[in-house]
């Protein structure tokens, strides 16, 4: 169903996002993230140049190798135009990364490594949501993990519900499922 009509107005940027993902022959996860911002006229920015209609201001790739347990082994960055000349110094902090698990608290994870001014905020923002792109991946088939835990997806959106309909047919051993309490120090 499309968005209702709006009333005139005129564009003035596009933001196009893109991630793909592959399985290694070695093994290993590729998933593939590029952004590329644009305006339909031309603008300048003082002090750096001018840019055509269309002409990108942005336009960066990251890929991210993950394992099966969905650690960073690799990162790739590439920054095809940016609009600053320090904004590719922002790729070597990008190798930080390397290590850490695509999972709970990743948010925190990028921002602990990359936020502010360690890193680049559209470099960020392809590595925030290029995690939910991993899990679509990966998600080949819907066996719950080895663990016993439920999917991180779980609980996470309304479809998703641990009360709901999606989870009592995918996932019946979760249906109704409760995270554990957390024991309280010095409680008996």
């Amino acid at each position: 169903m499309p968005l209702p009509q709006p009333v005139s107005r005129k564009p003035l940027h596009t933001r196009r996002v893109e991630y793909r993902g592959y399985e290694r022959e070695d093994g290993l996860w590729d998933i593939e993230g590029e952004m590329i911002d644009t305006k339909p006229h031309a603008f300048e920015i003082e002090g750096e140049r001018r840019w055509e209609p269309e002409e990108p201001i942005h336009h960066m790739h990251i890929r991210v190798t993950l394992d099966d347990r969905m650690v960073i082994r690799e990162i790739a960055v590439a920054m095809d135009a940016f609009p600053h000349q320090p904004c590719p110094q922002a790729q070597a902090p990008m190798q930080r990364m390397v290590g850490e698990t695509v999972g709970r608290g990743w948010r925190q994870t990028i921002e602990r490594h990359l936020g502010g001014i360690q890193g680049c905020t559209h470099l960020r923002e392809l590595l925030f949501n290029l995690a939910t792109a991993a899990f679509q991946s990966r998600s080949a088939s819907f066996a719950p993990p080895s663990d016993g835990q439920p999917p991180l997806h779980l609980g996470k959106c309304l479809a998703w519900d641990f009360n709901g309909p999606v989870v009592e047919r995918v996932y019946p051993l979760f249906f109704r499922w409760q995270r554990p309490a957390r024991a309280v120090p010095g409680a008996a």
